[in-house]
């Protein structure tokens, strides 16, 4: 055990192996994933330009955003993390980055605790193994500032270990410890609503270990902590014009006509692509075949796991609470990932773009430990000779399925450091190559592409301005509309557009002859177009 003694009148924690050998896995987690941050791996995006300029109008003092710019539902928490870090050094990837690293670093440290509480010492060892891990899908995840995710992953761990104990008792502040169950909640539901269903079955132990305490002052501190962390979502709601509410734009965002795709294939793009790219099995660019196999047995693992949580807890009747609460805990992890599963196979988009929203299943880290729980039972069973031939036959195949689970991650990872990074870096250094040109040479307002705009905004500091177009040239996703306006007012705007892009083709035949006069600079894969009267086919 992990404990803290005293000797010659100082205190320090003693590690015991187990949790000396996941302190080393963490460690090295976190230091990988510096060395990414440090880097810009993977590669920034307008996205995540949009949080780096919110971070950068807190920090000002200019806004105090409650919702990602240009829509009502994701959280800024994130930004308001990078603030403090971009009020002092300027906007900045790494710096932007740096607190989803500390979250990162949280959520090894509370799965662990968590995991050693309902488990054992050494799975929970293997389980933080496998968390350090991680390939281009999973580390992006985990480090890009794209709003909910790292956060919301750092507030179940700690809601389920406050009920954990306050189960066994060793909770000194119970009303306290409840008060802040509920201001996590509320912060969590804030961030991300991925995250609902993990707070609903969290909400569920909660209640089961203290159904008495809560009818008392620990439910209105309960209440009270919710209230306080969803805040800034109810006031933003309050004011919001008709139809801009979150669940307004939230539903129409999920009920979009078009046509249905047949469950068949939501269930493999969820199961057979969305888990393993989730879990850090596959590379970002897609699954191989053989390579859903962790999405096939899932479902399975699911089932096994609740099975095992219900033998537990029925075998534990008439026990104390906190002797039964370990079960319960299973129970509800496996749960929240139920329901995030089918949450996800629902919507069509599991089906037609797997790719692109599989980072919308990475919330199943959360529910990691109790799903691998019984193969962990089945392969010590099994090497310790403590069953029958059938035992050890199941025994044998849990440890080749955690074997392969391990080889395989470990495989992504390595080939996504070795490779995959500098295809990033390339990408990184050709946009801070296109800043640099326009923030030294001009022209500082530009029109440009969703996926060039933010990126530049921020790579400048908001010295170069830009304002989104389609490919047809026409108005696109501007996030924040005081940079299209400002572009608008501008009397000789230029244009960044990727070259060879839709947008290029259509501007340069808009510009017929004067194209080739109007190209001004062509860096970093775009090209710089700087007409003597500006182009606004829109107008």
């Amino acid at each position: 055990m992990s404990q803290p003694v005293r000797k010659r009148g100082r205190w320090r924690p003693q590690l015991d192996r187990p949790a000396l050998v996941a302190l080393l896995f963490g460690l090295a987690g976190v230091g990988y994933r510096l060395v990414l941050t440090l880097c810009t791996v993977p590669v920034s995006n307008s996205d995540e330009a949009t949080f780096g300029l919110a971070a950068l109008h807190i920090a000002q003092g200019r806004e105090l955003p409650v919702f990602l710019y240009g829509q009502r539902y994701m959280g800024m928490l994130e930004s308001y993390l990078a603030a403090p870090l971009i009020a002092v050094a300027g906007p900045s990837w790494p710096l932007l980055r740096l607190p989803l690293l500390v979250l990162y670093a949280l959520f090894l440290w509370l799965i662990h605790r968590l995991t050693r509480r309902i488990c054992s010492p050494w799975f929970a060892t293997g389980i933080v193994g496998l968390l350090a891990l991680g390939g281009e899908r999973v580390v992006r995840d985990q480090l890009t500032v794209v709003g909910g995710r790292p956060e919301v992953k750092v507030a179940v761990p700690l809601m389920l270990l406050i009920a954990v104990g306050l189960a066994r008792g060793t909770v000194r502040h119970r009303r306290l410890a409840v008060g802040l169950f509920g201001l996590l909640a509320g912060v969590a539901a804030w961030s991300d609503w991925l995250i609902l269903p993990y707070l609903a079955v969290a909400a569920l132990v909660l209640l089961w270990v203290a159904r008495r305490e809560l009818l008392g002052v620990a439910g209105v501190l309960l209440l009270a902590g919710f209230a306080v962390g969803i805040a800034p979502m109810i006031r933003d709601n309050l004011l919001a014009p008709p139809g801009e509410d979150s669940l307004s734009v939230f539903r129409e965002i999920s009920t979009k006509a078009g046509p249905s795709p047949p469950w068949s294939r939501r269930l493999d793009g969820g199961l057979l692509e969305g888990v393993p790219l989730a879990a850090g099995l596959c590379p970002v660019d897609g699954c191989a075949r053989w390579q859903g196999w962790f999405g096939l047995i899932y479902p399975v693992l699911l089932v096994v796991a609740a099975a095992l949580a219900v033998v537990a807890y029925r075998r534990a009747a008439g026990t104390p609470r906190g002797e039964r609460v370990d079960p319960v805990v299973h129970l509800a992890l496996v749960v929240g990932a139920a329901l995030t599963l089918l949450s996800y196979v629902r919507s069509p988009l599991a089906a037609t773009s797997p790719l692109d929203n599989a980072r919308y299943l990475s919330v199943l880290q959360l529910s990691l430990p109790a799903v691998l729980w019984p193969l962990w039972l089945a392969a010590v069973a099994c090497w310790r000779g403590t069953v029958g031939a059938l035992g050890r036959l199941a025994g044998a195949l849990a440890t080749a399925v955690l074997a392969a689970l391990t080889a395989t991650t470990l495989v992504v990872t390595v080939l996504f450091a070795v490779t995959g990074a500098g295809a990033s870096r390339v990408e990184e250094r050709q946009a801070r190559e296109l800043a640099d040109r326009l923030r030294a040479d001009g022209p500082r307002e530009v029109y440009g592409d969703y996926w060039t705009c933010n990126r530049l905004i921020f790579n400048t500091a908001e010295s170069v301005v830009c304002g989104v177009l389609d490919g047809d040239l026409t108005p696109g996703q501007n996030r924040y509309p005081a940079y299209w306006r400002q572009v608008g007012r501008a009397a000789r705007p230029g244009y960044a557009l990727e070259a060879g892009s839709a947008a290029e083709r259509r501007l340069r035949e808009l510009l017929g002859d004067r194209a080739d006069a109007a190209l001004v600079a062509e860096v970093g894969g775009y090209r710089v177009y700087h007409p003597q009267t500006p182009v606004r086919p829109w107008r």
